[in-house]
């Protein structure tokens, strides 16, 4: 009788660890299977008044796990309407908005929002008015070509503003204009969109996160980030300067990033060092960008899977929601 239970209880222990290894090859094939938190998503003009209605894009952000976003548009309209669907929508279908101000009414502000006066008042404004979803809680996008513009009037106005009244702040900045944005506000909570044009090394990056530690990194678009799993090339290479692009435009590399990848490994070493400091976007700045919703989606998810299991959930949804004070889905 006693054979017979030890025989039981060896099988049982192999059906344990079989069932294991099963598991985690199925998170190594499929990817991370939680919930996502898109920390740089845009609801543009083009956008909402061109072939992405509200059902649209809600319908791809459910389809694809995102159970909340930071959305910010050019105009502010935009993320106007995706926090009234917030408010409107059933509990269990809702996807909640964090919804930042965006600098620029037009395509005309991107290179002059620093100096322009117009656009502080305009933020004071909208940060009065408030949205369907709650109050703003951040402000940006904004981009900054020359890193020696975050010296310039509004940058420092708007740097202070953010501090002042807690708001985040989303920045498309080189490292140089993060040192120059911080130096306004210490106390600023930065997350730093694509963690840096021309995607400065790792180690500076470690070195600026150490260093500061409001500071986010957001993750589309990054240079260096993921590999070929079979030569552990670079891959990602996203756009230098971002916005703007005749309406309507597609880059050739404004798509999406290519599948089939895993993190370098100075990428993931840095991950893993700093697990509650990363996040990840969509960065749907052009039309091309939502009909790669789905695949944007899936490609984070693959990636994530290359991390320990509490270490994707940060990045992936745990420190957007910290961030924002939000509750688990």
């Amino acid at each position: 009788m006693a054979h017979m239970r030890w025989r039981v209880l060896t099988q049982l222990a192999w059906l344990g660890l079989a069932t294991a290894a099963w598991a985690n090859e199925a998170v190594a094939q499929h990817g991370y299977a939680g919930p996502l938190f898109d920390a740089h998503l845009h609801y543009n003009v083009e956008a909402y008044d061109g072939p992405h209605p509200l059902n649209d894009v809600l319908d791809r952000m459910r389809d694809n796990g995102v159970r909340a976003v930071i959305a910010n548009s050019r105009p502010n309209e935009g993320t106007r309407m995706l926090a009234r669907a917030h408010a409107d929508s059933k509990v269990q279908e809702r996807i909640t908005v964090v919804p930042f101000i965006r600098l620029y009414r037009n395509r005309m502000d991107y290179g002059t929002w620093h100096q322009d006066e117009s656009i502080y008042a305009m933020v004071r404004e909208e940060h009065a008015r408030g949205t369907a979803a709650g109050p703003y809680r951040g402000i940006g996008e904004f981009h900054l070509y020359d890193s020696a513009n975050a010296n310039g009037p509004v940058a420092k106005k708007l740097m202070l503003y953010a501090q002042q009244h807690g708001l985040a702040v989303l920045a498309h900045v080189d490292d140089t204009a993060v040192d120059l944005l911080m130096a306004h506000a210490p106390g600023a909570r930065l997350i730093w969109a694509h963690t840096g044009i021309g995607g400065p090394s790792s180690a500076r990056v470690q070195a600026l996160l150490e260093k500061y530690p409001g500071l986010m990194g957001e993750l589309s678009y990054r240079p260096g980030l993921v590999c070929s799993a079979t030569r552990g090339e670079r891959l990602t290479a996203g756009p230098s300067q971002g916005e703007p692009v005749p309406s309507g435009g597609s880059e050739r590399h404004a798509v999406r990033e290519r599948g089939g990848e895993q993190l370098c490994p100075q990428w993931r070493d840095l991950l893993l060092k700093f697990p509650d400091r990363f996040l990840i976007g969509s960065d749907t700045w052009i039309n091309a960008r939502w009909e790669s919703y789905g695949e944007l989606m899936r490609d984070y998810r693959g990636w994530l899977a290359d991390l320990p299991p509490d270490v994707a959930r940060r990045i992936a949804w745990d420190n957007g929601a910290a961030l924002f004070q939000l509750s688990q889905p």
